[in-house]
């Protein structure tokens, strides 16, 4: 039973530890201490909290903690550290640059594949018009397949990179546990 010399006030409180009133209110809206407990629970329990906030188990306010902190960090430079052993392998280069390549390649066939029918013509004027239009077809055919089989790689290779950041992001979650 909690008698009347075992109850203090939050002011009272506040005062005995060095803290306002609004601050011990607030511990006891967080949950650290129970509104109806004598004053050395709430002792025990708010030097608890001091002492996990001091070894780094807790964060001032509640936020992270020192410890999340450095798997945060130690995470982070993994990363770029991944990177930039990509980068050395040749297994990396940034996505505007291969952007630019391909669009550039792209242009490069598509042009020269247009051009082709003008060059037959002008090489073979003899050329049934059937034969002709099988050359077209089959030029027609290959832009087609260029096109279709670069979206595959690039679908292909986005799962890919979607599937390993799900994985270090799982890895992550499981050291942040």
């Amino acid at each position: 039973m909690v008698t009347q010399a075992d109850q203090l006030t939050q002011a009272e409180f506040g005062e005995l530890v060095g803290i306002s009133q609004q601050a011990v209110s607030a511990l006891v809206q967080a949950g650290v201490l129970d509104s109806g407990a004598p004053w050395r629970q709430w002792l025990r329990a708010y030097c608890e909290r001091l002492r996990e906030q001091a070894a780094g188990r807790l964060g001032a306010e509640g936020g992270l903690d020192l410890v999340q902190e450095r798997a945060a960090l130690a995470r982070s430079q993994r990363i770029a550290q991944d990177l930039k052993n990509a980068v050395a392998r040749g297994e990396y280069a940034p996505i505007g640059l291969l952007t630019d390549v391909l669009a550039l390649a792209s242009s490069s066939v598509v042009d020269r594949f247009d051009l082709l029918d003008g060059a037959v013509r002008k090489a073979c004027p003899d050329l049934p018009e059937q034969a002709r239009a099988a050359v077209q077809g089959v030029i027609a055919s290959a832009r087609n397949e260029w096109i279709r089989a670069t979206a595959q790689l690039v679908d292909e290779r986005l799962a890919q990179m979607d599937d390993q950041s799900d994985d270090i992001d799982a890895d992550s979650e499981g050291a942040d546990a």
